[in-house]
């Protein structure tokens, strides 16, 4: 990962994200594709437009609580 594509997230978006995966073994459904680790929701994410990025997000905490 550069710099500039880690940047895309914000830290606290990264600890939850690392929380929200760790250990996960039924995967997040969001934005129509399942996720299980950090590194598959995190790539996808920085891949997204900053607007879709949010969106995916919030849907990714509802369903992790």
């Amino acid at each position: 990962m550069t710099e500039e594509s880690e940047e895309a997230l914000s830290r606290a978006q990264r600890r939850l994200l690392r929380r929200i995966y760790n250990g996960r073994t039924v995967p997040i459904i969001a934005d129509g594709r399942p996720f299980l680790t950090y590194k598959e929701a995190s790539r996808h994410l920085q891949a997204l437009t900053p607007e879709d990025r949010e969106t995916v997000y919030a849907e990714m905490k509802r369903q992790a609580q």
